[in-house]
């Protein structure tokens, strides 16, 4: 048994001893739980150390670290390959988002570029090493203003006037794209030192992506729709930090940043993170919402109401932002509707959500043509 654990157990005992006679020696007592209390955090202290020995692998060879340094170092420089790739993604990302197609948006997740300047800044945020730092930073910030220009000219020449689910859905970030960024960030930075999961880095390119964000916001301004371009501005910080600190885990875990210089950096974008977690949570209970709004409204078509049995649900649409919100339903029916039946459906979502909703139904003409 240490020292450490010899202290907290003669504490307890004290204050157990003490506590039997608590009128007598009251202010004995809280001397002696002050003194238990110091001696169960550094208990914890030690406990928490000891777990991180044994997570964390300290047997990095330093020939490793200086070759790993020398890769990201390499990967985070701004050259013609970087500019190439991030043309390229660009390009492929904006047209896959204005074709509204997932298949072409999915290839220029695979290219990738800005991860690999990510990983070089996550490496030099949690060693200290300002230079390797300000290179990745710059190749970063470079890379992002380059994408974002270029997607605000493919915006204006494309000269489509309205956007599909794939651009507005890049606009509304929350929690849940902040796990997946944190979870696919610590695979790549883990992969980067790890070569047999280093196969993998492919599809965690793909479940969190850098690009089609950044091809949002210019799309968006190509518009001057700065809801669109802020939501996607959002989404794209969520990801850049979510990989940067779980990049920086990694290395942590695998050994190549000590304890004393990691802590500062973890620290710094931790509290990043928990800035962005604000809107994020807004966001995500949004989304709660309006998949209970959903829920509820297809309920009422098919069970729960007669009158609309007869009527089919084509879409859906929820605006919060008005006073009071909105729901704009697309439906086909064959017969009309009127404005008392709306006005029931409407009393109906109400007392469900116990909420303040105007409901709007929008029936494009229909026409059966026989033989």
């Amino acid at each position: 048994m240490s020292q450490l654990d010899v202290e907290l157990s003669l504490s307890i005992s004290l204050c157990l001893a003490l506590s039997l006679n608590y009128q007598n020696q009251g202010q004995t007592f809280e001397v002696a739980t002050i003194y238990f209390m110091r001696s169960l955090a550094k208990y914890i202290h030690k406990k928490i150390n000891q777990l991180l020995c044994i997570l964390v692998s300290n047997n990095v060879h330093p020939y490793e670290a200086s070759e790993l340094h020398e890769n990201l170092q390499r990967e985070s420089r701004v050259d013609s390959s970087y500019l190439i790739l991030i043309f390229a993604s660009c390009a492929i990302a904006s047209f896959g988002l204005l074709s509204n197609s997932a298949a072409v948006i999915i290839g220029a997740m695979i290219i990738a570029p800005l991860m690999l300047p990510i990983r070089g800044l996550a490496f030099g945020a949690s060693e200290g090493n300002a230079y390797l730092f300000r290179t990745a930073s710059f190749a970063v910030g470079m890379g992002s203003a380059i994408a974002i220009v270029l997607a605000w000219l493919i915006g204006l020449l494309s000269g489509i006037s309205s956007y599909e689910s794939e651009i507005l859905t890049r606009s509304q970030p929350n929690l849940l794209d902040l796990g997946i960024a944190i979870v696919a960030g610590f695979i790549s930075g883990y992969g980067k030192v790890e070569p047999k999961i280093e196969n993998s880095l492919a599809g965690t390119a793909i479940s969190v992506a850098l690009m089609p964000p950044l091809c949002v916001i210019g799309l968006g301004l190509a518009h001057a729709d700065w809801y669109l371009s802020l939501g996607a501005g959002l989404l794209y910080l969520t990801n850049l930090l979510g990989i940067t600190l779980s990049c920086m885990i990694g290395f942590f875990i695998k050994g190549y940043t000590p304890v004393h210089k990691a802590r500062k950096g973890i620290e710094w974008v931790l509290f990043m993170t928990g800035v962005l977690v604000i809107p994020l949570t807004l966001s995500f209970i949004s989304l709660v919402e309006q998949t209970r709004l959903q829920a509820n409204i297809r309920r009422a078509f098919i069970s729960e109401t007669l009158t609309f049995k007869e009527v089919k649900l084509e879409k859906t649409e929820t605006n919060l932002l008005t006073n009071p919100p909105e729901i704009r339903l697309t439906v086909r029916s064959k017969k009309r509707l009127t404005p008392k039946q709306v006005g029931l459906l409407e009393d109906f979502i109400n007392k469900k959500m116990k909420a303040n909703y105007t409901l709007i139904i929008e029936i494009p003409q229909v026409e059966e043509v026989r033989r």
